[in-house]
């Protein structure tokens, strides 16, 4: 291995020291400079995957030179595992039911968790407010609808909770760039 690193100059001392390994872990977020090497992941043949995972990890510490760990983003908070579980089954409940709109208090309640909490954790764990992250879902339901069927546009509006045409209109433009007959047109 060792010989293999000095080829491609990659010192694993170096790497640690640079993102600071001995004191803590480092977390590195999605949409990172790393995160095209791991995504590659998910679309190989079975037949080559360990070859593959090999020359994607030496990418993948190659990239790692080139990262400046202090200006990746903000430090995310901590949350207990319960609490991520509770944002998990909130985001499996909300996206069940597309057609509800829940507030807040609902969910708070209903999983037994404070607001704030609730709010916090959501954006934490998903890196988005949970009304932001559930009107691009409904969105790109919406969107996929659309495309792959001949449904009016009123009836998939109430498919993803909207009984107001113009405000799904609305909404469906400032997420898509387009109206949901402009999006319709130009994706089939």
């Amino acid at each position: 291995m060792k010989e293999l690193f000095s080829v491609f100059s990659i010192d694993m001392e170096k790497l640690e020291r640079l993102f600071d390994l001995q004191n803590r872990p480092f977390i590195m977020h999605g949409d990172s400079v790393p995160d095209h090497v791991i995504s590659e992941l998910y679309h190989v043949p079975d037949s080559i995957r360990p070859e593959y995972l090999r020359v994607k990890v030496l990418e993948l510490l190659v990239t790692l030179k080139t990262v400046d760990p202090s200006i990746l983003g903000e430090e995310r908070p901590y949350f207990y595992k319960t609490q991520v579980e509770k944002i998990k089954a909130i985001m499996a409940f909300m996206t069940g039911n597309p057609e509800r709109h829940f507030t807040m208090e609902e969910l708070s309640e209903k999983y037994d968790i404070s607001v704030s909490a609730l709010k916090q954790c959501f954006k934490g764990v998903y890196g988005t407010a949970i009304y932001t992250y559930m009107r691009n879902y409904r969105m790109d339901l919406a969107a996929s609808m659309l495309t792959q069927t001949d449904a009016p546009v009123t009836e998939i509006a109430g498919k993803v909770g909207y009984t107001n045409i113009s405000k799904f209109s609305e909404a469906f433009k400032s997420v898509k760039r387009k109206t949901p007959l402009e999006y319709r047109k130009i994706k089939i």
